[in-house]
């Protein structure tokens, strides 16, 4: 587990982060070559069912068991078998995204994630996402800042009693042609919808996730009401069935893809697919990644029907120190990373503070049939210390991740 600070407290409208806990996996081939992944999961269950502490556990006690009956480990392979354990996207994304980049990184001619995905750009627009502030003054002179860096598009935060006023003030101050959008988190409820429809008088390129991850409904009536703004999803839908659901009711015209959310990059490309098959647009959300995060999200966003800027911003926007090289934004562009795999990885010195503050969890890999691996997973319920198998140490069915935790 590696802890940044951010530069600046992160409000929305159920919670403020001072800091960003990150839970990095890493895989190693039998060659050495490594590979890294991050689960974007929260320490709280806030954002989603998914949290720090429970993403480690399901990797350990049930997605790396499934991982050990397997001939050829790949991330496509990897992918459908963690189907068997329901839900948990965040912790399978994590372990997903660390054999595919251990994968591509080792492949006899080792290619980048971007090129893996199937990209089209070299360079993606930069967006932004902006807090809830404690002032109207200190959300003009933030989004002022964010402007004149080179940013092409502010998303505002927003909640009940912090909606009107603020959308009505950056108009006012920066005019008309600045690409802005809203988010509430699911903060509002049908009561408050009037409040939500005078948005539509500002010329916001979307309204994203106004009602509960659940209230589809609620969507679809706010979107009868709308003339213009098109009304955007991200907590309502982790899975293309999910996706699937919501386009045919018609409760969204836009999509925010997050790889953590939707369960990797292989099932967020499915998802960007299959909107593009139903005229939805879509782009990649962010969860305040860490350098390996943001690096595979910028493959992810230079994919063809990406054409809606996302929460892609440089590393200084969260950060004063990356655990990686930095992301750079020149002119309102970000470069995508064109390395092996991801084409980061973490900074040593970060990983050694880390196991300094706590030992990361190290996993050998042990090959097992899937007799032996069901009779884990039957044992699993009692716990990461319950017994091993027959002849075996009590740690045997650990596999090679490992885990900063």
């Amino acid at each position: 587990m590696v802890r940044l600070p951010l530069v600046t407290p992160f409000r929305t409208s159920f919670m403020t982060e001072y800091h960003r806990d990150a839970l990095l996996v890493c895989v190693r081939t039998p060659e050495g070559v490594e590979g890294w992944g991050e689960c974007v999961a929260m320490r709280e269950p806030f954002f989603s069912s998914d949290y720090l502490s429970a993403a480690a556990d399901v990797i350990q006690r049930f997605l790396v068991p499934l991982l050990e009956t397997m001939d050829d480990v790949t991330a496509e392979a990897a992918s459908a078998v963690f189907t068997a354990v329901k839900g948990h996207p965040m912790a399978k994304a994590a372990l997903e995204t660390a054999i595919l980049d251990a994968q591509l990184r080792s492949a006899s001619s080792p290619v980048s994630l971007a090129t893996y995905l199937g990209a089209t750009h070299a360079t993606v627009r930069a967006g932004v996402s902006v807090g809830i502030m404690d002032s109207i003054p200190e959300l003009l002179e933030a989004v002022s800042g964010y402007l004149e860096a080179g940013y092409q598009r502010i998303k505002l935060k927003i909640e009940p009693g912090w909606d009107l006023t603020p959308v009505a003030e950056v108009r006012k101050r920066f005019g008309g042609d600045v690409p802005l959008q809203v988010d509430a988190n699911g903060a509002y409820t049908w009561a408050q919808a009037d409040d939500l429809v005078k948005l539509d008088d500002h010329g916001l390129l979307m309204i994203e996730q106004p009602f509960a991850y659940d209230d589809l409904w609620s969507h679809v009536r706010l979107g009868r009401r709308l003339a213009t703004t098109p009304i955007c999803l991200d907590e309502s839908v982790a899975s293309p069935n999910e996706v699937l659901t919501a386009v045919e009711m018609k409760a969204a015209r836009i999509i925010n893809i997050k790889p953590g959310r939707v369960g990797g990059y292989l099932r967020a490309k499915q998802i960007s697919e299959l909107c593009a098959e139903h005229d939805v647009q879509v782009w990649v959300g962010g969860m305040l990644e860490t350098g390996i995060g943001r690096a595979a999200n910028l493959a992810l966003a230079a994919l063809p029907n990406f054409k809606l800027v996302g929460d892609l911003s440089a590393s200084e926007r969260f950060f004063k120190e990356d655990i990686t090289d930095p992301v750079v934004m020149n002119h309102g562009l970000i470069k995508v990373p064109d390395g092996p795999g991801i084409g980061v990885a973490p900074y040593k010195d970060v990983l050694d503070e880390a196991a300094e503050k706590a030992p990361p969890i190290v996993i050998p890999f042990v090959r097992r049939s899937p007799d032996q691996v069901q009779s884990l997973l039957e044992a699993a319920w009692m716990g990461p210390d319950m017994p091993a198998l027959a002849g075996e140490p009590a740690s045997a069915h650990r596999t090679a991740v490992a885990a900063l935790a």
